[in-house]
């Protein structure tokens, strides 16, 4: 936490100290937009106040769930955007807290290459759906954000929890085995975006080479007086590997990414990844992990904007490049909907020597340590091991303005060996309830789930980044 928050402290002071000119201007506009959207104060104007409180720059509110039985967090954040000759920096700080303890503090320093300023496709308008056309001007097709050039990323985050599930490792565990730990995880490194190719045929096909260097450090601690008994109580480090030591790690990955919409209706986000997790300490811990992930969009209406998948270009606190302003919220009452299919496969390889440790295991039911969710009818972090098979088939439609209804089924297992993992013997689950997608908020959903045999589960999830932002660096 010291080293993370020593980080957040020198690059907010780096900043205010080389843009003092700018920076004061940016706070100046600040001001006026939040009085004006703020004052007079009264029940109409508060929807306009909150965004502007949640979304402005240089410094908003920052809110969002964090992972799953932790609450959910609050404080603040901090925004700095430029421009240079051939590059579009931009750098995010924030921290919040939640109720129980749990804490995450980060900063987010994001690099755009754009040789060519002047012709920068980074600046792509992605039109409100129902905005009408200016006169003179033909009605805007919406399309998805595009940008050619060469993204690098820069972060420290350090992240403390203070409930997380364990019920054993494997399919087959029973919920006789619940456990509870903490775990503080503090993650330093980067990433880089390579887009290498273009192919007109397929509007936005965008193959993107991936590449990334972590140092990952984590301290697992027991945890007591909650409803279930610490973890070292009911497990060892043979049927846990890493609870009794948590090594420092140095981790690699390499992947690629296509996203190609086909037809204005059918979006497609296909990424494969392959990581190797080195613990120069104690090797017996060092493995390796591929993934497969990929996800079809398919919209109902030809005015359904699909979701921007290029948010590469904003950093987890940004809603739009640069210094812009945040998307306004839509008061469209045009039909939206959209069904998708997804299809995740993931597996670990380590020698005969090693383990993958249990808090770096994937996990499905409920919601995972990244708040995704699947399986939701299960217990947050139901189901873990070191291979991973999911399927999730979704349908989202607009209900009126920014409310809208949302629909899933999932079907999913983990195995302890790659080579138990396939599609017998899969465990199923479905979900429905309201989601809330108004501008740059965070989309909020509030689910229900049922039909495994654990009985239901209700999910209420904010996401951690605004909407259009990018998302903080994996915990697993």
């Amino acid at each position: 936490m010291r080293s993370t928050a020593a980080f957040v402290v020198w690059i907010a002071a780096t900043l205010a100290w080389a843009q003092e000119g700018p920076l004061h201007a940016d706070f100046r506009g600040e001001d006026a937009r939040i009085h004006e959207a703020c004052a007079p104060f009264s029940f109409k104007t508060l929807p306009g106040c909150g965004y502007e409180l949640f979304s402005d720059h240089p410094l908003h509110i920052a809110a969002g769930s964090l992972p799953a039985q932790n609450g959910f967090g609050l404080g603040g954040a901090f925004v700095w955007a430029r421009d240079t000759k051939n590059w579009r920096l931009s750098a995010s700080v924030d921290a919040v807290g939640a109720p129980g303890g749990a804490w995450r503090a980060g900063g987010y320093l994001k690099m755009i290459h754009n040789p060519h300023p002047k012709q920068s496709p980074i600046h792509v308008v992605i039109p409100t759906p129902g905005e009408p056309p200016k006169e003179g001007e033909k009605p805007k097709k919406s399309k998805p954000f595009v940008h050619p050039y060469t993204v690098f990323n820069l972060y420290a985050q350090s992240i403390s929890l203070n409930k997380l599930n364990f019920f054993g490792l494997g399919d087959e565990t029973t919920l006789a085995g619940a456990s509870v730990f903490g775990m503080t995880q503090t993650i330093i490194g980067g990433n880089v975006i390579k887009p290498v190719f273009e192919w007109p045929a397929i509007r936005g096909l965008n193959l993107a080479l991936l590449g990334e260097v972590n140092g990952r450090f984590v301290d697992i601690r027991g945890e007591y007086g909650q409803s279930a008994p610490s973890i070292e109580t009911l497990y060892t480090n043979a049927s846990a590997p890493g609870l009794s030591s948590q090594p420092g790690f140095f981790q690699l990955g390499e992947g690629f990414r296509i996203q190609p919409e086909i037809g204005h209706r059918l979006q497609l986000n296909y990424t494969g990844t392959f990581q190797q997790f080195f613990a120069p300490s104690n090797s017996e811990y060092s493995f390796r992990r591929w993934t497969a992930d990929l996800n079809h969009t398919f919209s109902l209406y030809s005015q359904t904007r699909l979701a921007p998948l290029h948010t590469d270009v904003n950093g987890p606190d940004q809603c739009a490049s640069g210094v812009e302003k945040c998307p306004p919220i839509s008061h469209s009452n045009n039909l939206e909907g959209s069904i998708g299919v997804r299809l995740l496969a993931s597996e670990s390889i380590a020698s005969g020597t090693s383990a993958v440790p249990f808090y770096f295991q994937q996990t499905i039911g409920g919601s995972d340590i990244n708040g995704a969710l699947a399986l939701g009818s299960y217990q947050d972090y139901r189901f873990r091991a070191p291979n991973l098979l999911l399927l999730q088939e979704n349908f989202e439609h607009s209900i009126w303005g920014p409310f809208g209804l949302q629909f899933a089924a999932d079907q999913g297992r983990v195995a302890l060996t790659r080579g138990d993992l396939g599609f017998s013997h899969l465990k199923h689950s479905f979900a429905g309830g309201l989601t809330l997608r108004a501008g740059a908020f965070p989309m909020v959903s509030l689910m229900f789930a049922w039909g495994g045999p654990e009985g239901h589960h209700n999910i209420a999830n904010m996401n951690t980044s605004l909407l259009g932002g990018s998302a903080r660096p994996p915990l697993d």
